[in-house]
């Protein structure tokens, strides 16, 4: 899309989880919402791509425990097929296989692919810079929202390293204002450039929110993109 706009959404309320995706040189990967279970307490996301430093596919499959912020155990999973893709392929076949491979785990934790939450809000555009600070009035609940995304990079190249939290400030129709904080402020990430919230999910309980958080890993000759999740539950 050629907007230099995001659209925002009527929203929910929440904060959310940490996750940071391996990543090679110059991957672009794609954000996969596979859903989230039955009671809403666990999500699942998928990431997939062709790797810039084998030509291969890969496949991540994610699934978070939404209230405490933190991975289900034995719930991260990522593997690369050594096959050549075809032109125009984007490597979500790898994302295919790795999920048939894991039908277990989406039982166990009765994950719905079909149950993908409330989108509140989405970046539209690759391209616009982070914007650090949104606000937004959730048209159902009638709750306003300030969401502010706070990053520091230090370093350059081999050494370049980042870290992020997210402020978000809930003011319901009736009643004070609630403050959350998500993420780890003083925790670094190895290579990232820049930070970018690129969706917000409400859970489809309303309960919990879900930013989804893109991560720019610079190169001398390219740029990488991955993706993880911060989570929250709001009430």
């Amino acid at each position: 899309m050629h907007s230099k706009k995001a659209l925002i959404m009527p929203v929910l309320v929440g904060l959310v989880l940490l996750a940071a995706m391996p990543v090679y040189a110059r991957d672009v990967a794609t954000f996969v919402n596979l859903g989230f279970s039955e009671d809403s307490r666990t999500f699942m996301f998928g990431l997939h791509g062709v790797s810039g430093d084998t030509g291969s596919p890969y496949a991540e499959m994610v699934t978070v425990d939404v209230p405490r912020n933190r991975f289900v155990g034995g719930g991260v999973h990522r593997t690369e097929y050594a096959v050549r893709p075809g032109p125009g392929q984007d490597g979500h076949g790898a994302l295919l296989r790795l999920l048939g491979e894991h039908q277990d785990l989406i039982a166990n934790q009765r994950i719905n692919h079909l149950s993908q939450g409330r989108l509140l809000y989405i970046l539209l555009n690759g391209d616009e810079p982070p914007r650090e600070r949104l606000e937004f009035r959730d048209f159902e609940t009638e709750a306003r929202f300030v969401v502010k995304l706070n990053q520091e990079s230090r370093g350059s190249r081999d050494e370049l390293r980042a870290r992020f939290h997210i402020e978000l400030e809930k003011t319901p129709r009736s009643g004070a204002t609630e403050r959350f904080v998500v993420g780890l402020p003083e925790f670094d990430r190895e290579h990232v450039g820049t930070y970018r919230i690129s969706q917000i999910l409400a859970s489809p309980d309303e309960s919990s929110l879900v930013f989804v958080v893109e991560m720019k890993y610079p190169h001398a000759t390219d740029r990488s993109i991955s993706y993880m999740v911060e989570t929250v539950k709001i009430r």
